[in-house]
């Protein structure tokens, strides 16, 4: 039976587009306004939404991000409160897919089978640990397979030959890379050396392959869209978040920021296989 990840990631390559997928911290800008968020962020186009766990010490994020788990947290953000937001957002989303990305800690801490039980209950479709690289992922993989949960990976340009043939055997969903290697945020994004990158990591990894870090334009969106399975942005959406003062306020952000990001990215498509 497939995953809505997987059904997501088939319809799009069906349908010759490039995925749209947001990423926004849990709590940030307000507990209370995330669902809202999350709906508006599927009406401006969103393919597969990343949901943030905050943790106080996330080592491979920017200032940006850092500052918006520190004010998640600020405001009471748990694991427990980041489950509700999915439910929440699952009494009127059946379909669209949500990964929880964070980092071991926490995770650990809660139990990893009370975690994956709760989460797949909840509505969440796959996750994304930071740091658990596929060598590190024996004790947990059969904990998420046991509860219908993908487990995404992470590769970046210094990700070695062995840990790629690793990923390939056991990726999920899709696998994140890192244009470049470094933290959230940066302004290091070369699009020839990310196309050259794709077609080398094509011929290891089965799953499709979502490009992130550094995408903050309708432009850069665009440039990559023709040549990854889908464009990640996070960063970029979360400091426009930041300043929101409502729900709604919070909600028309979210969509308006979205919105010239996944019109540029069809027009490209569209363009390349005209």
């Amino acid at each position: 039976m497939s995953t809505r990840i997987e059904t997501r990631m088939a319809t799009l390559k069906a349908a010759g587009r490039s995925g749209l997928i947001p990423f926004v911290t849990a709590g940030d800008p307000h507990p209370d306004w995330m669902a809202d968020v999350l709906h508006a962020l599927v009406d401006g186009g969103a393919d597969v939404l990343e949901l943030g766990m905050p943790f106080s010490d996330p080592m491979a994020d920017g200032p940006v991000i850092q500052k918006s788990s520190e004010r998640a947290l600020a405001r009471g953000m748990t694991l427990d409160r980041t489950l509700a937001i999915v439910r929440a957002f699952r009494e009127r989303d059946t379909t669209t897919p949500i990964v929880l990305m964070g980092y071991l800690n926490p995770v650990e801490y809660y139990g990893w089978e009370r975690f994956a039980a709760q989460a797949k209950a909840a509505g969440v479709d796959g996750l994304l640990v930071v740091d658990c690289p596929p060598e590190e992922a024996d004790s947990i993989r059969p904990v998420l397979a046991q509860h219908g949960l993908d487990q995404i990976f992470l590769a970046s340009p210094t990700t070695t030959d062995a840990r790629l043939a690793a990923m390939g055997e056991l990726a999920q969903g899709y696998v994140y890379y890192v244009s470049f290697a470094g933290i959230t945020g940066a302004d290091l994004l070369v699009m020839a050396d990310v196309g050259a990158k794709l077609e080398s990591l094509r011929r290891k990894i089965r799953v499709p392959i979502a490009v992130g870090f550094g995408v903050k334009t309708a432009e850069q969106a665009a440039a990559l869209a023709p040549q990854a399975d889908a464009v990640v942005v996070g960063s970029a959406l979360v400091e426009h978040l930041a300043a929101a003062t409502s729900s709604a306020d919070a909600a028309a952000r979210a969509r308006d920021f979205l919105q010239p990001l996944r019109r540029a990215m069809d027009a490209a498509c569209t363009t390349e296989t005209a």
